[in-house]
């Protein structure tokens, strides 16, 4: 990448509207995962058959009108944050903090993209990750290539935890927080890990027993953990991590490095 193209990157992602578009994404992950958090509360009493992942939690959201409106500005927010990460994958120099980058990008753009599903009543569910995973296991390639998959996410939830229990997350902000935000980001971090860990975990399941079933997503795995012995106490503790991911996010979004 050229010394210009990189300058071009840092400019735009400097910009005001970009840096307050990213803010105003980290505020909508925040809103995000509180619902996240009171819904797999829900799912660990048996009080709610609405998913406890992403899309449920926009969904949730988009059941009053107060609230579908709320799903257009965490849209814009999405759509922003995503924009500002696609000028951080031009703008740095190491190459695993541009392919974070290109990640975060990806990620920030399907929630965009699902928040605007949802609010136009056009969301997918759990039934369509194991229509996908059936599909692809139907190729000769298929089971490794979910199993990898798996391996990938079981890698990032790891990531997470790690960055929670070293406190790595304070890297991502310009000033100390406070204590009160750290403890939060701490507990979100490693709660929001093992969430990704047990989805990976699930998919690696699939691909060894060639069973696309067992191909959940974050609802599906965290649904599982009601069957084991003292299931709802994990999930109620994931719970309360996930709320505590979304106080951290609400700080973030006033002390991020952008």
């Amino acid at each position: 990448m050229t010394d210009s193209a990189r300058e071009t990157a840092e400019a735009v992602g400097d910009s005001p509207v970009l840096q307050w578009g990213a803010r105003l994404g980290y505020a909508a992950s925040g809103l995000l995962h509180l619902v996240m958090g009171w819904i797999t509360f829900e799912v660990a009493w048996g009080a709610t058959g609405q998913e406890a992942d992403q899309t449920g939690a926009l969904e949730n959201l988009a059941g009053t009108a107060p609230g579908r409106v709320m799903l257009w500005v965490v849209a814009a927010g999405f759509v922003l944050l995503a924009l500002w990460q696609g000028t951080e994958a031009f703008a740095r120099h190491q190459t695993f903090d541009r392919l974070k980058a290109v990640g975060k990008l990806g990620l920030y753009g399907f929630l965009a993209f699902t928040a605007m599903q949802v609010v136009q009543g056009r969301s997918s569910g759990s039934e369509d990750t194991k229509g996908m995973t059936a599909s692809l296991m139907t190729e000769s390639w298929g089971r490794v290539a979910v199993a990898v998959a798996g391996l990938v996410v079981v890698g990032v939830g790891a990531y997470h935890v790690l960055k929670g229990a070293r406190r790595k997350f304070l890297e991502d902000l310009q000033e100390h927080p406070g204590t009160a935000l750290v403890r939060a980001g701490q507990i979100g971090y490693v709660a929001k890990g093992i969430a990704l860990a047990l989805v990976g975990g699930l998919f690696v399941a699939a691909a060894v027993t060639a069973d696309p079933e067992k191909a959940e997503g974050l609802d599906g795995a965290l649904r599982s953990l009601r069957g084991v012995p003292a299931g709802q106490v994990m999930l109620t503790v994931i719970a309360l991590g996930l709320v505590a991911y979304g106080v951290y996010s609400f700080g973030r979004a006033r002390y991020a490095r952008v």
